[in-house]
């Protein structure tokens, strides 16, 4: 009896234990979920983007939030058509509303917060709120979004995307002479290698070289390579690029080919100083030439005492042709109304008995 007493007790614990067994793991389960991948994901260091509203309207605000990007980083936030987070920005940055556009800069954890208008990309939708890089290491990422109102169009099959890819990290090769120093366009030599993942050879294929200034679109130049890749090789290629005079700052250069998009590669360019010495050599000498210039005016306009305009003016005198040739004895200057021959001392010289004078006595003999 005390063992069944005692034993009746312990089994009306055990479903006790099983209802808390079964609880922990209902919790474990939901910490596993699908749901709970994005904080996952995003404290491993991958760039997110969440927005307060899926859908807005022409005119309208919405509140586009990041985390995981690098700390300080310039981003750029933009809303595009014609794109899913899946296949990208089709068509580039020429797909969005780069006008309404805005810039960001991260944290010093890589997180950021930044109201954007709505307005409607030039492209129909499918849209995307895209959010990139612009300096440094590329990173960038897509939400879904809706331009209420906005047109909607289906996206253009992969098989009109071109056939060829990417097959390596592309890089920008060349340096700078002493001209781009002093203002020359700066240029380069963009270098990839891409795949022929059709089945059919493409041969000359014509590349588009876009670049870009800070967040603002970029411009895009056809550039036909010569040359044929077959299916299922590949090749290098290498194709100029050349930015305007005096450039400065960060770029972005990007490679499309067909609708597709496939590279973009950051560009620093260093400010021409060479441009700037010559402005501070120019702001030194002009005024200089100028002050130089006004007091040789001055000096000529300026009055003058009398006197000193008379004396400058005999100086000035042009020689008598009839004067006569100079014959070593120094003559006298011209007559000046104080000085008259008369006046003039002379020891050999005798004064004339005037006539109202009386005549000398003389001593002597009578």
């Amino acid at each position: 009896m005390t063992q069944h007493s005692g034993g009746g007790p312990a089994r009306r614990a055990t479903p006790a234990t099983l209802l808390l067994l079964l609880s922990v793991l209902l919790a474990l389960s939901s910490l596993a979920a699908p749901g709970a991948a994005t904080p996952a994901s995003a404290a491993e260091g991958d760039p997110s983007v969440s927005l307060s509203k899926k859908e807005a309207g022409k005119g309208g605000e919405i509140t586009v939030k990041g985390t995981g990007w690098r700390s300080e980083a310039l981003l750029m936030l933009l809303i595009c058509g014609r794109s899913t987070p899946e296949r990208g920005v089709i068509g580039g940055t020429n797909s969005c509303a780069n006008a309404d556009g805005r810039a960001v800069t991260t944290d010093k954890k890589g997180a950021f917060s930044k109201k954007l208008p709505v307005a409607e990309p030039p492209e129909p939708c499918p849209c995307v709120v895209h959010v990139a890089t612009v300096t440094g290491e590329q990173a960038l990422a897509d939400a879904v979004f809706m331009v209420a109102g906005h047109a909607t169009a289906p996206l253009p099959p992969r098989s009109e995307e071109g056939r060829l890819a990417v097959l390596a990290t592309t890089r920008l090769e060349g340096g700078s002479s002493l001209l781009t120093w002093f203002g020359a366009p700066p240029a380069r030599q963009l270098v990839f290698t891409v795949g022929n993942l059709g089945t059919e050879p493409v041969e000359d294929p014509v590349f588009e070289i876009g670049t870009a200034h800070g967040v603002y679109a970029p411009q895009w130049e056809e550039r036909q390579w010569r040359g044929t890749v077959a299916p299922g090789g590949k090749a290098r290629i290498e194709l100029p690029v050349e930015l305007s005079a005096a450039a400065h700052g960060d770029y972005q250069v990007s490679l499309r080919y067909g609708t597709k998009v496939l590279a973009e590669q950051p560009w620093g360019v260093g400010r021409p100083w060479g441009v700037t010495l010559f402005w501070v050599l120019l702001c030194l000498v002009v005024p200089a030439a100028v002050f130089r210039i006004g007091m040789a005016v001055v000096d000529k306009v300026r009055p003058r005492p009398a006197g000193t305009v008379a004396r400058h003016a005999h100086r000035t005198r042009a020689p008598a042709t009839n004067a006569p040739a100079h014959t070593g004895v120094d003559t006298a200057p011209a007559t000046l109304p104080w000085f008259t021959q008369d006046s003039a001392p002379s020891k050999n010289r005798r004064s004339a008995p005037s006539e109202n004078r009386p005549p000398p006595t003389t001593k002597g003999h009578v």
